[in-house]
């Protein structure tokens, strides 16, 4: 009886130091934070600004909010060229080009990784 309860105890301690280990997802930024977010890339950063930052920036225009990992890693999870091609043909209320008139695709996935906080990959 007593090596049962021995190894129940050790089974609920494993489930929670795993439980410890899942990702959590950062917390959304505050307005004020959506504001003030801007990529490092000096060119990304001004295109960001013309084209993306009215909408996603500010809350209740509908476009998943910058650095928004509740929102926006769902939306990861279809991949990198899904999301271009949305942005590129439009979707939903993101009008097609995403208001952006000068933007190459590479400028498309800069301003995209940006967005939902992704790293660029390494080469």
């Amino acid at each position: 009886m007593v090596q049962g309860r021995f190894f129940g105890g050790v089974l609920i301690g494993g489930a929670l130091l795993l439980s410890g280990c899942s990702k959590a997802v950062p917390p959304a930024p505050t307005p004020q934070e959506a504001l003030a977010l801007r990529p490092a890339d000096p060119r990304i950063a001004s295109l960001y600004e013309s084209a993306c930052k009215a909408c996603h920036a500010v809350a209740g225009t509908g476009a998943p909010l910058v650095h928004d990992h509740a929102a926006w890693d769902p939306r990861w999870k279809q991949g990198l060229p899904v999301l271009v091609d949305h942005v590129l043909q439009g979707y939903r209320g993101m009008p097609a080009g995403g208001q952006c008139l000068t933007c190459t695709p590479q400028d498309h996935q800069a301003l995209i990784r940006f967005l939902a906080d992704q790293p660029e990959p390494k080469p």
